[in-house]
């Protein structure tokens, strides 16, 4: 395989660029100080060097999976190393899709926990996946190609587990998902949903009381801390 960054000939002389991006989700605040009810599904770019914001990427490294590759641009690049899951998205190759050199690219999707403090150099931020910045290429693209597996992989796995953090209240649980799908989520069917399912289950312990007041609120774990599929029938169908 050739080295990070080169540019092997192909069959009519010209040039083949090979990079991994990754869509990095995380379930945030909307600014500082707000309630979880206000978390949106927010994506981490960075500025590139023609002003407009990209994905975390790059080339693959000589002796690296496509899937190391992507880890180590992702820390490396932005000291994100709290990503709770990784898969690959897909292959975009318009021979299009970046001026001068033909460049293919294979993409993933990673989640980060919301309760994650992922450190930023400068340079990089968080954007709510509704609000982005002008993007490079084809990138706004690949995130919505993210945003659409995210969304159908709600409905019928536990990939939630990636998104939420160790333990939370259901009605924390229900705000997540109602970021990452984009349309409310009724807290009582969703335990019901998931608890039938047995991807979630009741710890023993309770949270914090809430500034309202009441009783301190049940808290849950997922029972698992790795993608599985848990009905392929899906009764959460997401709109998108």
């Amino acid at each position: 395989m050739p080295a990070a960054g080169s540019e092997p000939p192909i069959a009519d002389g010209t040039t083949l660029r090979v990079e991994v991006l990754s869509v990095v989700f995380q379930i945030r605040a909307s600014s500082p100080g707000t309630d979880e009810d206000n978390a949106s599904l927010c994506v981490l770019l960075s500025r590139s060097s023609t002003d407009c914001w990209a994905l975390p990427g790059g080339g693959v490294g000589t002796d690296e999976t496509l899937s190391a590759s992507a880890r180590r641009l992702v820390a490396d690049t932005l000291d994100v190393r709290e990503i709770a899951h990784l898969e690959q998205l897909s292959v975009f190759s318009d021979p299009r899709r970046v001026p001068v050199v033909r460049t293919i690219a294979s993409t993933y999707m990673g989640l980060v926990p919301s309760d994650a403090s992922a450190s930023l150099p400068d340079g990089a931020a968080w954007f709510g996946v509704d609000r982005l910045p002008s993007l490079a290429f084809d990138h706004g693209d690949i995130i919505d190609a993210a945003r659409h597996r995210l969304a159908a992989k709600l409905s019928y796995t536990n990939i939630a587990f990636a998104l939420a953090p160790a333990r939370f209240p259901m009605s924390q649980l229900s705000d997540i998902y109602c970021a990452a799908l984009g349309y409310p989520v009724d807290t009582t069917n969703l335990l019901r949903i998931l608890s039938r399912r047995a991807v979630v289950v009741a710890t023993g312990t309770v949270g914090k009381t809430g500034r309202s007041g009441g009783r301190p609120p049940a808290l849950y774990a997922f029972a698992d801390k790795e993608l599985r599929v848990t009905d392929e029938f899906a009764t959460l169908r997401p709109p998108m």
